[in-house]
């Protein structure tokens, strides 16, 4: 009966901790991520209540994530952030709960997608930017830190272009008060970044359509304080010359 047993054999049984760990360093050094993870996880429990496991568990993270298994990585996070609250390590995992879902969403800078980064679902890209911006409140000199700042300013952008792509598409379906109300949640919302501009425009063209000269004239005032060089006003107010609406 026991030489008929399907049961696979496990190779690490006669490991110690330190050896599976080290087996488990092997395979993330070789990018065999996908065998380091089962590894980290015999580790965890084997040394459970050591360091040793609480670093199997900030590593296992790390490989999901270069795995592209964000959702996996960011429960393995939230479970380490819960079991130990104080740990020395702990600026490392919010950086790698911000870069999971960073990944998953943006791509690294967005270099490796030919997709509009603003056109895709940006309820990663917020749950990234609150990771982040945890990690800058509360461990401000770490060295993850900056990184952090500069990935919470492109997610920024990454927010605004999608109101603005949005509001594009109500405009181009001459839903102009709904094109009206997510071009000024661009405005509202994300300060000081490129794809205000583009939402203003959207704003003065919307009030056009709809006839209401003083909006519109309010709005145009607004664009040309604010943005006096305007690419979209080049032409007359039309935005021909910047291509608008070409997107569609």
């Amino acid at each position: 009966m026991v030489g008929c047993s399907t049961a696979p054999l496990d190779k690490t049984a006669g490991l110690t901790p330190t050896q599976l760990y080290s087996e488990a360093k092997d395979e993330m050094n070789s990018g065999q991520w996908e065998k380091a993870i089962p590894l980290l996880e015999k580790l965890e429990a084997r040394a459970a209540g050591t360091p040793l496991a609480q670093q199997a568990q900030v590593d296992k993270a790390y490989a999901q994530v270069k795995a592209n298994e964000p959702i996996q990585a960011v429960a393995t996070i939230d479970r380490f952030m819960r079991l130990h609250p104080a740990s020395p390590a702990l600026d490392y995992a919010l950086y790698l709960k911000g870069t999971a879902n960073f990944n998953e969403n943006l791509g690294i800078f967005g270099s490796y997608t030919g997709q509009d980064l603003a056109e895709r679902d940006q309820k990663a890209s917020k749950e990234s930017f609150e990771a982040f911006r945890e990690l800058s409140v509360r461990f401000p000199d770490s060295r993850y830190t900056p990184d952090a700042l500069l990935r919470m300013g492109y997610i920024v952008q990454s927010l605004a272009k999608y109101e603005v792509h949005v509001a594009k598409y109500y405009y181009k379906r001459a839903a102009y008060v709904a094109a009206i109300n997510r071009a000024q949640t661009a405005v509202t919302d994300y300060r000081n970044v490129p794809a205000v501009e583009e939402a203003l425009f959207v704003i003065y063209k919307s009030y056009e359509a709809l006839g209401m000269e003083r909006l519109r004239d309010d709005a145009r005032r607004v664009l040309e304080a604010t943005y006096p060089d305007s690419k979209f006003l080049a032409s007359g107010g039309t935005g021909e010359s910047g291509g608008w609406l070409k997107l569609f």
